[in-house]
């Protein structure tokens, strides 16, 4: 699958622990980041990433378009409910490509940890996911 990871400034040690403890399963997948989150996943938890610009300097829009053009299976982005942003409509835009386009999107640790236990358990697949999206 591949897979976006996101995460606002006061989130990133959060998503950094989570990319740790679910590395054996998200190596297995092609992953993307944002430009500093991208870099920080790179040389604290060893993953190779394809990295995009920074969220506010257009990477959250070049993972827009990724999934517009039907090459992201899932967003996993770790929002920062509590600080106001300078690029929200970015990550709204986001957020609305994923449900137009019916990406999976995990916004909290939660919801992600339920999504790659469901990649690992087998059930969810991303060729099902392009099954239900040619439909």
């Amino acid at each position: 699958m591949r897979i976006a990871l996101v995460a606002h400034d006061q989130k990133k040690e959060d998503l950094i622990q989570f990319v740790t403890a679910y590395k054996s399963i998200l190596i297995e997948h092609e992953l993307f980041a944002t430009g500093t989150t991208g870099t920080r996943i790179i040389d604290e938890v060893g993953l190779n990433i394809f990295r995009y610009k920074s969220g506010p300097l257009g990477g959250d829009q070049q993972i827009g378009s990724a999934i517009a053009n039907n090459e992201m299976d899932m967003v996993i982005f770790f929002r920062d409910p509590l600080t106001a942003q300078p690029h929200e409509p970015d990550v709204t835009a986001l957020i609305r490509l994923c449900d137009v386009y019916q990406i999976p999107l995990a916004t909290n640790m939660g919801t992600a940890e339920i999504l790659l236990k469901g990649i690992e358990q087998g059930f969810l697949d991303w060729r099902l996911l392009e099954e239900r999206r040619s439909r």
